[in-house]
């Protein structure tokens, strides 16, 4: 079977909102063999919505509508999707009950316009509202069924969990196809350059399939199977990402990690060892990011943001003759900084950044954009020694916030020579 997901809201189409609805809708749908091929956003506005939904219902055994269900007078849902069946609009007294109970412990009015909510076309199924006031409700025709559900996520969500999904698999044949996904993080390499080390086996991909898609400095391959247990599926998923691996191995970061500073933080406690942070163009952005991390306090002892020269000599002892022959934007510096990180915070791990983020203070010499990333690791086991700086040429002029393109991109440079540690060490 096949859905689409209608969202009605004109606050979605000005901005004002996130469409997070449909991206939980097309997960929740996947997981039980429901596939949405497409996503539709129409304004309060009852012509365009029965535009939309002849449309969606051309194309889709069914339709899932989110919003458009209150008491307001541009709340219009119900009113169209019955008008579209034919069917006339009745009280249904059950929804009405439950919202007099929901307002009588409050003590507010319960005014006209509120019963609006338990008008319902006729003969629809009715599901009850736990978190809110607007009931959701299904009206099946046509061999085609619309599903009505209220806007707020918080009371979308649990709805269709305890509701919906179980009146879906009551449709679903017992031979039920779902999809499940893997998603291979890479972080060093372009996107077309990811697509031309694997566009033909990526443009010959059936299931599972395999697509790319461009973060910030990153590439993410979700590669997607269709079976009829989660087991199946991750049996044709992993020979897939196999095949990856050994095509564009050494760029890749990690499967299913989310991110860099998860991937960061998973690594560490996978080994026990403990990471500290010197930033001077970054200003805290890789100390922000890894904070981001529940659980991070277990690897991630702190940073010190070192803007200025005194603090990068006093707090990371870093040499004033290293400064004044080299500069604070160099190789020596960034190994002195990270290098001062670990000794002085006690860490396995330091790494700094130290360069010119712009718009200002760029020459011929050193140029905006120009990064150092240092990183210093000491075995406190073997003794071993890793301790190295990497120059990167970050600029992006074209862009109107180059200074925090700059400043992101050196952050995620940061945690993956964290990363690349590992596979040295």
């Amino acid at each position: 079977m096949t859905a689409e997901i209608l969202c009605v809201g004109t606050e979605l189409l000005l901005g004002n909102i996130v469409n997070t609805n449909a991206a939980f809708l097309s997960r929740e749908l996947a997981a039980i063999g429901i596939f949405t091929y497409y996503q539709s956003v129409v304004g309060d506005n009852a012509g365009r919505l029965k535009e939309s939904l002849a449309l969606s219902l051309s194309r889709s055994d069914i339709v899932i509508i989110t919003g458009g269900l209150g008491p307001t007078y541009d709340d219009l849902t119900k009113e169209t999707v019955a008008k579209y069946f034919g069917l006339d609009m009745k009280m249904h007294e059950e929804s009405l009950e439950r919202l007099k109970k929901i307002f009588a412990p409050s003590n507010r009015q319960m005014t006209p316009n509120n019963e609006k909510q338990a008008m319902m076309p006729e003969d629809c199924v009715v599901f009850p509202n736990n978190y809110g006031t607007a009931p959701g409700l299904a009206v099946e025709g046509k061999n085609k069924t619309v599903i009505m559900l209220p806007g707020p996520p918080r009371e979308m969500e649990p709805m269709y969990v305890e509701e919906i999904k179980p009146f879906l698999l009551k449709k679903q044949s017992d031979k039920i196809k779902i999809l499940v996904s893997k998603t291979v993080h890479i972080f060093g390499i372009g996107e077309s350059q990811v697509e031309y080390k694997l566009h033909e086996f990526m443009q010959n991909a059936i299931n599972p399939t395999v697509a790319p898609y461009a973060k910030e400095g990153e590439v993410e391959l979700r590669v997607t199977a269709s079976g009829s247990d989660e087991n199946e599926c991750v049996s044709l998923i992993d020979p897939v990402i196999n095949k990856i691996k050994s095509e564009i191995g050494e760029f890749i970061y990690g499967i299913d990690v989310k991110s860099l500073q998860n991937a960061v933080v998973l690594k560490l406690r996978e080994k026990n060892l403990k990471l500290a942070t010197a930033e001077s163009c970054t200003g805290g952005l890789i100390g922000k990011r890894i904070t981001e991390i529940s659980g991070c306090s277990s690897v991630y002892l702190g940073g010190i943001i070192s803007y200025d020269n005194s603090v990068k000599i006093n707090k990371l002892n870093v040499r004033q003759e290293t400064l004044k022959q080299y500069g604070a934007v160099s190789e020596q510096t960034a190994l002195e900084m990270c290098k001062g990180a670990a000794e002085n915070l006690n860490a396995d791990i330091g790494v700094s950044t130290t360069g010119i983020a712009g718009p200002d203070g760029g020459s011929d010499e050193k140029p905006v954009g120009l990064v150092y990333v240092g990183v210093y690791y000491k075995n406190k086991k073997t003794g071993e020694i890793i301790h190295k700086a990497v120059k990167l040429n970050l600029a992006r002029r074209m862009h109107k916030d180059e200074r925090e393109m700059i400043r992101y991109a050196a952050s995620s440079n940061a945690l993956y020579e964290v990363l690349k540690l590992f596979i040295e060490i």
